[in-house]
C-alpha cells in the first residue's frame, strides 16, 4: 500500500467494513436474505477496490538511460506534436496516458533527472479521457532536466479527472529523481502527460490504445 494514500487508504476501508456490519446487524426480520447478501456481496467488492487503488507494486526500470519509460499506468490515448509547449519553450512530442479507477496510480520518473520546477495549477474536472483536460483541469506540472546526456529538458504533468481531487507530489524543486523512482499520485481516475523536445530524433516506441506500466515500460528512445 502506497503511503500517498493516507488517510483514504484507512478511511475509505473502515467505512466500508462499517457499512457492512450495520447490514448484517441492522437487517429487520422482513428483509429477504438475498438482499442481505447481494448488499453484502457489493460492499466487499468496493473494499477490495478501495484497498487495490492505493496498491503500490515494485516496479524495475530497464537500465538504460536512452530510454523514456512510462510516468504512469494505464492506457495511452493521444500521441501528437505541439507546436509549442510553454514549459519546454519549443515543439514538444507529447504522450498522454489515461489511468482509469482500476489501474495503480502511482507517477513515475521516465528518466534520471534533475527537478527544476514545480507547477500547480486549480482547474476543472472534466474526464480525463478527454486531451482538453490537460489544458483546463486542476494539474500539477514537473519540469525536469535530465541527468544524462543528452541533459535536455522535459515535462510530466499530472492532470486530474472528473473523480480525482487530489493530486499527490513528493518531489522537490532542486532534487533528483533516478529512472522509475515513485515521486507521487492521483487519486482516482486521471491523466499523466509526458512532454520531450521535438528538437532531437526520437523514436516512439507506443501506439494508442497500448497499455502500459509506469517504470517500465518504455514509451520513447533516443535516437543516435
Amino acid at each position: 500500500m502506497t503511503r500517498y494514500g493516507w488517510p483514504q487508504v484507512v478511511v475509505y476501508p473502515v467505512l466500508v467494513v462499517a457499512a457492512m456490519l450495520a447490514v448484517a446487524l441492522g437487517g429487520s426480520a422482513h428483509t429477504p436474505l438475498w438482499a442481505v447478501v447481494v448488499t453484502e456481496a457489493i460492499l466487499a467488492v468496493v473494499l477490495v477496490w478501495a484497498l487495490m487503488f492505493f496498491r503500490d507494486p515494485r516496479r524495475n526500470a530497464p537500465r538504460d538511460e536512452m530510454l523514456f519509460v512510462a510516468p504512469a499506468d494505464g492506457r495511452v490515448t493521444d500521441i501528437e506534436q505541439t507546436q509549442q509547449n510553454e514549459f519546454l519553450e519549443g515543439p514538444a512530442l507529447r504522450i498522454g496516458i489515461f489511468l482509469s479507477i482500476f489501474n495503480v496510480h502511482i507517477n513515475r520518473s521516465p528518466c534520471s533527472a534533475r527537478v527544476e520546477t514545480i507547477a500547480y495549477r486549480k482547474g476543472s474536472y472534466l474526464n480525463a479521457m478527454n486531451p482538453l483536460s490537460a489544458k483546463v483541469n486542476e494539474s500539477n506540472t514537473l519540469t525536469l532536466v535530465r541527468t544524462e546526456e543528452p541533459k535536455e529538458r522535459l515535462v510530466v504533468r499530472q492532470v486530474s479527472g472528473a473523480i480525482a481531487r487530489r493530486i499527490v507530489c513528493e518531489a522537490k524543486e532542486g532534487g533528483s529523481l533516478s529512472q522509475g523512482q515513485a515521486f507521487g499520485m492521483i487519486k482516482f481516475g486521471s491523466r499523466t502527460e509526458l512532454y520531450v523536445p521535438a528538437s532531437m530524433p526520437i523514436e516512439c516506441l507506443v501506439c494508442i490504445g497500448d497499455a502500459v506500466k509506469a517504470g517500465v515500460t518504455p514509451l520513447l528512445r533516443y535516437g543516435k
